[in-house]
């Protein structure tokens, strides 16, 4: 039986002077498709970059290509695939991030690499500490670790029901 690969972790990494970053290797690795690293580069939800592989772009366009007509979706396509960015890593193993996604989310020098299941968000470094602090502060009881944790668990049960 072949394990499903996730991607999970964090790291912190900087960026020099041309907008690059190492992703980390174990991250590379889990981009590796039919022997090749390529993968693309999108806007991610809440203010992050999210590197998604080929072969998840691939299903995301076959999925939308039916409803690129209807007209609630046209600005969210248009802006999605307009920011979208094919790429890979150079031999070192470094990420150029393209301007408009860097302005788009307010990058600086210092980005958080995060693993989060069949993606991987690139975060700027103060915006990832400030949710974590939030999270785990409880100040908000809608957004706490706890409260989140309960609800994402109960999923799992959600999901057992289901099959029963």
């Amino acid at each position: 039986m072949v394990k499903k690969h996730f991607f999970s972790g964090s790291f912190g990494c900087k960026l020099d002077e041309k907008a690059r970053f190492v992703l980390p290797q174990e991250m590379r690795y889990g981009l590796v498709e039919n022997g090749e690293l390529e993968f693309c580069l999108a806007l991610g939800l809440g203010g992050c970059l999210t590197i998604y592989k080929k072969s998840d772009i691939e299903k995301i366009v076959a999925k939308f290509e039916s409803k690129q007509h209807i007209a609630k979706f046209q600005k969210f396509f248009t802006l999605f695939f307009s920011t979208l960015h094919h790429t890979t890593c150079d031999k070192v193993g470094r990420i150029t991030i393209p301007s408009i996604l860097k302005n788009a989310c307010g990058v600086k020098n210092d980005v958080v690499v995060c693993g989060v299941m069949n993606k991987i968000e690139i975060w700027p470094k103060d915006v990832y500490d400030k949710q974590l602090k939030d999270l785990l502060s409880g100040k908000d009881p809608e957004m706490n670790l706890e409260t989140l944790a309960q609800a994402a668990f109960a999923l799992l049960d959600e999901e057992e029901a289901l099959s029963e």
